[in-house]
């Protein structure tokens, strides 16, 4: 599952493109509503992304004669995709802070061991509104010895699943299955 969503990239975009992009850009909101309280950068970058929500809201769901029942049941589908990722993101950032504090390390030490100077940088890595490097998860994995798997996620969005079946179908290898991963993040 994709949990690449940034921000500022949305922001610079200016146009929110799906359903499951507008529910990111809602929870990015949420988060972003509470690190604006303390930070001016926050704040603004805030303001830029609800503008871009606007936008997609007013195109695609201030006309009722276009809303169907395909509709709500996308609508539904991407909130659910998107509160999953919110949670994966939560736990990783919750695991990550516990080992730091365990370690008696700041957020701002792990970012100079990562290379990142800057604390709002460092602050939107942890709170999922700009993605680590794959780099950046090694060294975590490595240095606060956090599992992989709550680092990275090793779960598939319903759309990459039935992309892979229906590839895997195509080869016609009946030893080649895709592992289920009922994981249900609650």
């Amino acid at each position: 599952m994709k949990t690449d969503f940034d921000v500022e990239k949305l922001i610079e975009k200016g146009v929110i493109t799906s359903e499951l992009a507008y529910d990111r850009a809602l929870i990015a909101d949420r988060k972003l509503r509470l690190l604006a309280k303390d930070n001016v950068y926050f704040k603004n970058l805030r303001y830029k992304l609800r503008g871009v929500i606007e936008k997609y809201e007013n195109s695609q769901w201030n006309d009722v004669d276009k809303i169907n029942d395909q509709t709500i049941v996308e609508s539904s589908n991407s909130e659910y995709i998107a509160d999953l990722e919110r949670i994966f993101l939560d736990r990783r950032k919750q695991a990550i802070k516990e080992k730091l504090k365990e370690l008696d390390l700041t957020q701002e030490n792990l970012g100079l061991i990562l290379g990142h100077r800057s604390k709002t940088h460092m602050s939107e890595l942890i709170n999922g509104i700009k993605q680590f490097t794959l780099r950046d998860l090694i060294v975590i994995n490595r240095l606060l010895k956090i599992e992989i798997s709550v680092l990275v996620p090793v779960f598939l969005s319903n759309e990459d699943k039935l992309k892979v079946k229906e590839a895997v179908s195509k080869l016609d290898k009946p030893k080649v299955k895709l592992l289920s991963d009922d994981l249900v993040l609650c």
